[in-house]
Formats: structure tokens, sequence, C-alpha cells
């Protein structure tokens, strides 16, 4: 069986290669496994944000900065994920949200 790090970088392969859908699935399996692991989180949110699937972006992203409270690239990227939930959705509040990330990115 490979290893969490090994899948991960299979499902970055796959997410570059622009098959969202196996990149979901890896991921999704990886949590399973190992339900803290950041960049599972991090890769999740950019790729249900390209399935247009933003409210499972918003999540998976949210839940890195709750893993990892402390690190300002989180937080950037819940913003990044935000901004473009706004673009997928037209729904304002996630424009306060964004700045709300990026202003905790910075405090960081």
């Amino acid at each position: 069986m490979s290893t969490v790090n090994e899948r991960y970088s299979q499902a970055e392969k796959l997410k570059d290669a622009g098959k969202n859908e196996e990149a979901r699935d890896l991921l999704l399996g990886i949590l399973e496994e190992s339900p803290e692991h950041v960049l599972s989180h991090l890769a999740l949110a950019r790729v249900f944000t390209s399935l247009g699937e933003h409210s499972l972006a918003v999540a998976h992203a949210e839940k890195a900065c709750q893993i990892e409270p402390t690190e300002s690239f989180n937080f950037t990227l819940l913003s990044v994920t935000y901004q473009r939930a706004y673009a997928g959705t037209g729904d304002t509040s996630f424009i306060r949200m964004a700045e709300d990330a990026m202003a905790r990115s910075r405090m960081l």
C-alpha cells in the first residue's frame, strides 16, 4: 500500500492533468484514513472549486484553517476560496469572509 504522501502526490498529478473527479476521489480516500491531512483539505478546496462545488470547497479550506490555525498560507487559500465562491455563486457574504480571512493571514 502506498503512503499518504505518495497518494497525495498522485492526486496532485491528477488535478494538474485536469482529472478533478479522480483527484477528488483519491483525496477523499486519504482523508478517510488521515482526517487531519491538511494538504488534502487544501487540495480538495481547489478541486471542488474547479468542479463548481463551492460549499464543499469552502468547508475543506475552513477545515485546513481549523487544523492549523497559525498557518498564514491556509488563511490566504481560504480567502481565495471565498473569492471564487463569490464569483461562482454571486453570494456577497463571501466577500466579507474573504476579507476577514486575508486579514487573519496578514496578522499571522
